[in-house]
């Protein structure tokens, strides 16, 4: 898959060509759907197991998984100075948005509090955008302040300024910072890769990084191997770092950032649905409320607009 025809696009040979068409609200659907789980796999596993042990973990079995595809299939490697951003990218996106998310709330911060700073990832990838020559229509705008909305009201019954400290805080927006820059890093910096050797690359960077930091910050902390850490392992390694994030490097080169990011204001929501279902957990019609309002902002962001007709007079 491509990221995008700027920047380095010519360093690196096409592979995996799929160019944009009608499955590309099913390619979001189903990312939307996967990454969510990523919340249900961190409230499996983090009772268990020490938050950046664990990614470390993830990242080391993503490489596993990854690395014999890349050598019985002769995935290209990109040169050296697209390898670097490719990298860098790898780092904001996996190390810096999962390092600060899991740790904020292995930290004590408020599952709302983490949703609604995260949340606002869209808005500021909109205002960002524009340093890379990204247009952000009006209509989109207000699509993305619409779909804040929508996030604030769905986790509106879970906000608590209790346990709120400067070092969750401190993480939850390093997490949003890195999530916002690694995806405009990796569509205009990066340019087109092979996802094979491009996600290889990310999380041997992010394991490089988080590794040494776990052993430093988590010494001594107890690892428990039982059933929901295995399953939370397992689905980690292979449903969202193979899977959510080969769907999230097509959604990038597909389409500019703004509108990609928009599809995170869906995730709270759809998280809300899977606790219910799994745990659960009551869904208000608050909630509820909110999901739809967010839900309407991404087709807002996402939906093109439509070319202004042109008429013909008679000569």
């Amino acid at each position: 898959m491509q990221n995008s025809e700027h920047g380095n696009a010519a360093t690196a040979p096409t592979v995996i060509a799929a160019q944009p068409g009608g499955n590309t609200a099913l390619i979001a659907g189903l990312f939307v759907f996967i990454w969510s789980t990523g919340f249900i796999i961190a409230r499996l596993a983090m009772p268990h197991a020490p938050a950046l042990t664990f990614l470390s973990w993830r990242y080391a079995g993503a490489c596993v998984v990854l690395l014999p595809l890349v050598m019985l299939q002769k995935a290209p490697w990109p040169a050296m100075a697209q390898f670097r951003h490719i990298a860098v990218a790898g780092l904001l996106l996996q190390a810096g948005y999962l390092g600060g998310v899991w740790m904020a709330i292995k930290l004590g911060l408020p599952a709302g509090i983490s949703a609604l700073v995260v949340g606002m990832q869209p808005l500021l990838t909109g205002i960002a955008a524009g340093w890379f020559s990204e247009s952000v229509t009006t209509r989109q705008w207000l699509g993305l302040l619409i779909g804040f909305s929508g996030v604030a009201i769905t986790v509106s019954t879970k906000w608590s300024v209790d346990g709120i400290h400067w070092d969750n805080l401190a993480c939850i927006v390093l997490a949003l910072v890195s999530i916002t820059a690694g995806t405009l890093w990796q569509k205009y910096r990066c340019g087109a890769f092979d996802t094979r050797t491009g996600a290889f690359i990310q999380y041997l960077a992010s394991g490089l990084l988080t590794m040494p930091l776990a052993v430093w910050l988590e010494q001594g902390q107890p690892f428990t191997i039982n059933l929901d850490v295995t399953i939370a392992y397992v689905w980690a390694v292979l449903g969202l770092s193979i899977g959510a994030i080969a769907l999230l490097f097509e959604l990038i080169r597909r389409g500019n950032a703004t509108r990609v990011s928009s599809l995170f204001y869906l995730t709270p929501a759809v998280t809300a649905m899977l606790a219910w279902l799994l745990f659960d957990e009551k869904l208000s019609w608050t909630a509820i409320a909110g999901m739809i309002i967010a839900l309407s902002a991404v087709a807002l962001v996402t939906t093109p607009s439509k070319p202004p007709s042109q008429t013909t007079g008679k000569p």
